[in-house]
């Protein structure tokens, strides 16, 4: 199976760290990162796909994503 996630946040060391953190575990970078005002709360907010194959692995829709 492979699995895919969408790292959003605002754009701060933390969200480099939980990127970071994602390849650390295996996940691998899918596509270029966006970036984009959010009006809303005055921020600038980033936003990365990672995916991630897993052997045996079966989709189920109760799977907690970043726990694999």
């Amino acid at each position: 199976m492979k699995a895919y996630r969408l790292l959003t946040g605002e754009d701060s060391p933390a969200f480099c760290h939980r990127v970071t953190d994602a390849l650390a575990r295996g996940w691998i970078l899918h596509g270029s990162p966006a970036y984009a005002h959010d009006p809303a709360t005055g921020t600038m907010r980033c936003a990365q796909a990672v995916v991630k194959e897993v052997p045996g692995a079966v989709y189920d829709p109760a799977m907690k994503l970043g726990a694999l």
